[in-house]
């Protein structure tokens, strides 16, 4: 059940973190001042901070689809296999954010 919360949740946060990313193709392409406020705002604590929750929210909704992909095609309906499908979806969100923020900061 909480998964399922959590799965409509961060298509909600999706939404609003798209609204920000945006703001931000918005304002490169209105000009250096637009785009430098921007930058400062996604740059700033909070920005990150969203940033952060907005790709583990892109993580997790995926990663979730793909199991609801897995129950659709007929499988994984036992109990055990559930719980197993949700803890591999919570890892993966998680080590996917961790893994993009690393290779994005590394490339930064």
């Amino acid at each position: 059940m909480a998964l399922s919360i959590t799965h409509r949740i961060t298509g909600v946060g999706l939404a609003v973190g798209t609204l920000l990313l945006t703001w931000w193709l918005v304002a490169a392409a209105a000009g250096p001042e637009s785009f430098a406020r921007a930058q400062k705002f996604i740059g700033s604590g909070l920005g990150l901070l969203l940033m952060f929750g907005w790709t583990w929210a892109l993580f997790y909704h995926l990663a979730s689809g793909i199991r609801h992909l897995v129950w659709d095609a007929g499988y994984s309906f036992e109990l055990k296999e559930a719980e197993l499908g949700g803890k591999i979806v919570a890892g993966a969100s998680l080590g996917l954010t961790i893994l993009a923020w690393i290779i994005g900061l590394a490339v930064w």
